[in-house]
């Protein structure tokens, strides 16, 4: 694995955690670098941190505060 790629990959936590599960990433980057991008949205999709997922959150929390509000009422 290229240097770099692991300078990428210890840098964020997640990452490691991720590799450590799926191992068979590691084949993969190893053989060819340029999937990174594919492996960090593979990341962001487990761990549920796209912006979607972010969005979707927010609005679980708006929707369970109004119903406590009125629940209160």
């Amino acid at each position: 694995m290229i240097l770099d790629l692991q300078f990428r990959i210890k840098s964020n936590p997640r990452y490691i955690e991720y590799l450590r599960d799926h191992s068979y990433w590691y084949k993969f980057l190893n053989r060819n670098p340029n999937s990174f991008g594919a492996f960090e949205d593979e990341v962001k999709s487990f761990y549920k941190l796209r912006t979607s997922d972010k969005i979707g959150r927010m609005l679980s929390n708006i929707e369970m505060i109004q119903n406590i509000v009125s629940s209160l009422k």
